[in-house]
């Protein structure tokens, strides 16, 4: 099982610029200096967590909805993307019990392609001005 130094080693060997914030949390920025990651190492998953953006009744439309669908689908190796609380998010979990480097980086380097591969699609879909808010916070 991945222990907490394990995947701190991890994220030195990725050599990516991390801060634990919690106990368990780190807050994880990627080479190309995109969205920032939070990773939470928990009692038998680890979590990847990406915010791209708030949300708002305005920018809920049912075409961004169907997209998001359909890249989940499709276009998203690892991870999907979701809505939690008023975020739009793409997200992984992965079990500790069996995970390796590889795996790891294999699944946060997805998540990085996808956001920003399906960017500019999001922002035409729910506004610009919600998307860059969402990378500003």
């Amino acid at each position: 099982m991945v222990s907490r130094e394990d995947l701190e080693s991890y994220l030195i060997r990725m050599d990516l610029d991390y801060e634990e914030i919690d106990p368990g949390m780190f807050l994880v920025r990627g080479r190309n200096h995109g969205f920032p990651f939070v990773v939470h190492h928990d009692e038998a998953l680890l979590l990847i967590r990406m915010k791209l953006m708030d949300m708002s009744e305005t920018n809920e439309s049912r075409e961004l909805f169907r997209t998001l669908l359909q890249l989940n689908a499709s276009e998203v190796v690892h991870g999907a993307y979701g809505i939690e609380e008023d975020e739009l998010i793409i997200s992984d979990t992965l079990e500790l019990e069996t995970l390796d480097f590889h795996e790891l980086r294999a699944s946060m380097e997805s998540i990085e392609l996808a956001a920003a591969t399906h960017m500019e699609t999001i922002r035409d879909l729910a506004g610009a001005e919600a998307a860059a808010k969402g990378a500003e916070d």
